[in-house]
């Protein structure tokens, strides 16, 4: 089964800096039918006015993924993590496990920058702070699946998009990106009992035949693979998630 979400649908946030758009209940919004999707608990598409620093803030038993789509990326926290910007095509991974402040930054005075941050919920409580990060090249994810996350512990190149260079999440999870030329297909294949959340982030293809443009998602459960094909150039981000788990630390007191 396939949904789409029209960019319509997706909760629009603006700040006197910055603009969100929150796929999932996040913060002050509140959505019932989106409030996670299996391990996947957030996913926000934001974008920063030249110069902007989001406030250090504290959050826990979170695996924080940020894929950089424009501009140029800061991450400061209070736990010496990754130094130096990063550039659009790069991914970071902060485990905000036992607690930790950081703070998002454009680190550009003139430029604006979008990045898109997701929160994996992690297998295990408690997990030290860390941060790892890794910079791809469009040419890695031209006409193909580049994995840019991985499960802790997933070893060799046999798997279809696998990347050795990919940060690992502490969760069986996966992130994948790609950069479509007109005409390009991709085929995502899906493990029993997981899913897969697509984000076509500029341009204009179908998902399993559905035609999709600019800000559309799809949600797509209880079927073995999904095929996603452009009908322009396009860019877009797949995270392909368990559907069921076990809550770890907070989220287990919270019954997520």
């Amino acid at each position: 089964m396939i949904e789409i979400r029209t960019d319509e649908q997706i909760h629009d946030q603006q700040g006197e800096w910055f603009r969100a758009r929150w796929h999932f209940s996040f913060d002050s919004y509140s959505d019932p039918e989106n409030d996670h999707f299996g391990a996947m608990r957030v996913f926000n598409d934001d974008r920063l006015i030249p110069g902007a620093v989001w406030p250090m803030h504290p959050h826990r038993d979170v695996e924080g993924l940020t894929y950089v789509v424009e501009g140029t990326f800061r991450h400061e926290d209070n736990v010496g993590g990754a130094p130096g910007p990063l550039p659009a095509g790069s991914v970071q991974r902060m485990t905000l496990g036992s607690g930790a402040l950081h703070s998002e930054q454009n680190a550009s005075a003139t430029e604006p920058m979008r990045f898109i941050q997701i929160w994996i919920l992690p297998d295990t409580a408690d997990l030290p702070p860390a941060v790892e990060q890794r910079v791809f090249t469009k040419a890695d994810r031209t006409d193909r699946l580049l994995k840019i996350v991985a499960p802790v512990g997933e070893k060799g190149s046999g798997k279809a998009g696998r990347s050795d260079g990919a940060v690992t999440v502490h969760q069986d999870a996966s992130v994948y990106v790609a950069s479509l030329s007109a005409g390009a297909e991709v085929t995502h294949e899906m493990g029993s009992g997981r899913g897969a959340y697509i984000y076509l982030i500029e341009g204009a293809a179908t998902f399993d035949g559905k035609p999709v443009t600019t800000g559309a998602a799809a949600k797509v459960i209880r079927q073995p693979s999904v095929t996603i094909r452009a009908t322009e150039p396009s860019e877009l981000i797949l995270v392909d998630v368990p559907l069921v788990f076990r809550p770890a630390g907070i989220w287990a007191r919270a019954g997520a």
